[in-house]
């Protein structure tokens, strides 16, 4: 008796509560894709011209080839038969869902060469480089250098956006060179694992070319700061170099929330905000935990914090605001909850809830302090 997909897939969607997207090969060779219904992680088709049917999380896997592309739609799945190789979809859940993406895969797991809704995730990354640029440049001139400063990326993600911001110090008049001064010496990435096993990673991943900052102002740019160790391990082999100075630009907003959501960030005390919010005097704290929506001078407060503890001169965020004028014609479509703490699933919020209200407490008593949160 053949499985009935359908029945088993919305028992699985009602059950989890996360971000799916995966595809089964039973027995007799059909093949069943599915997502679900918070639509976090992305799952592409393409029917191609020659009628075979392709899957992949990204639809950069589909360059060279020639067919129509679309997304799996969120809560459904699509099941095609190995005889026949004709496909059906169901769609699991009668409310219907609108895919929420992940504000990692734009900023940081997708490939530059992805695009969401005719939006490249590359022009994306390089448009917020652009604005990064704007900001950095008023602290540049207020603080000028003998010589320009090189802007570097970190190796595989910033690239983008090291490029815009290079293009927009340069629209803005201000001199500086496009030049990595940082290596990988592997592809591995270090967001995952136990602590130590991670500095240890960290520190054999990156190498500095001595010879390109001796003497100079690096500006590093990064998709985002998320614990801290990478960019205080990134510093220090820079200054041990013999580079003048290290500021960091940020192309995202702080990180305030844990994703639960397969990044390997589980609880708040790992994120260098909350390790900086601590820091803070308690009439500040409340206003920092605003988050996304904390006053200009809050920020330069968090940022001042985080820079002396990874040792660097500078860090420059990414305002929220900058960043949803940068996607405002997508927001519906993209999940902020690493900016927000407003998490997209039930379960994901009770145990942020439930991490909040465990730091808080942790915290000096201060009325005004609690009822922000």
């Amino acid at each position: 008796m053949p499985a009935d997909y359908e029945a088993i897939f919305r028992e699985l969607d009602d059950r989890i509560d996360g971000a799916i997207s995966a595809l089964l090969l039973d027995m007799n060779g059909d093949l069943v894709a599915y997502r679900n219904r918070s639509g976090l992680r992305p799952l592409e088709t393409m029917r191609a011209s020659n009628g075979f049917l392709l899957f992949a999380s990204e639809n950069c896997a589909f360059a060279g080839l020639k067919g129509e592309t679309q997304q799996l739609l969120p809560g459904s799945i699509r099941r095609v038969d190995a005889k026949s190789g004709r496909s059906v979809d169901h769609i699991l859940n009668s409310r219907g869902c609108k895919a929420k993406l992940c504000a990692y895969e734009t900023l940081y797991l997708g490939s530059p060469n992805t695009s969401v809704e005719g939006h490249s995730h590359r022009q994306t990354r390089h448009n917020i480089g652009l604005a990064l640029g704007r900001i950095v440049a008023e602290r540049v001139q207020a603080d000028p250098l003998l010589m320009p400063p090189i802007v570097s990326s970190m190796p595989k993600t910033g690239g983008p956006y090291a490029d815009g911001l290079f293009d927009s110090l340069a629209e803005q008049g201000v001199l500086a060179e496009r030049s990595d001064v940082v290596a990988a010496q592997f592809l591995e990435r270090t967001l995952l694992g136990r602590p130590k096993a991670r500095q240890s990673r960290i520190a054999q991943k990156y190498l500095v070319s001595d010879s390109a900052v001796a003497k100079r102002t690096i500006i590093v740019v990064d998709e985002a700061l998320i614990r801290g160790d990478t960019s205080q391990a990134v510093t220090m082999m820079l200054l041990a170099a013999g580079a003048e100075a290290v500021h960091w630009a940020i192309g995202s907003p702080p990180i305030v929330a844990p994703h639960y959501y397969g990044m390997g960030i589980d609880t708040l005390d790992e994120l260098a905000f909350w390790q900086a919010l601590k820091r803070l005097p308690p009439e500040l704290r409340a206003q920092s935990l605003r988050f996304h929506r904390m006053d200009p001078p809050a920020l330069k407060i968090i940022e001042s914090n985080i820079a002396t503890a990874i040792q660097a001169a500078t860090i420059t965020y990414l305002p929220f605001r900058a960043l949803v004028s940068i996607l405002a014609n997508r927001l519906e479509g993209i999940d902020l909850s690493p900016f927000t703490l407003e998490m997209p699933t039930p379960a994901g919020r009770q145990r942020a809830d439930r991490n909040l209200k465990a730091l808080l407490a942790a915290l000096p008593v201060n009325p005004r302090l609690r009822s922000a949160s």
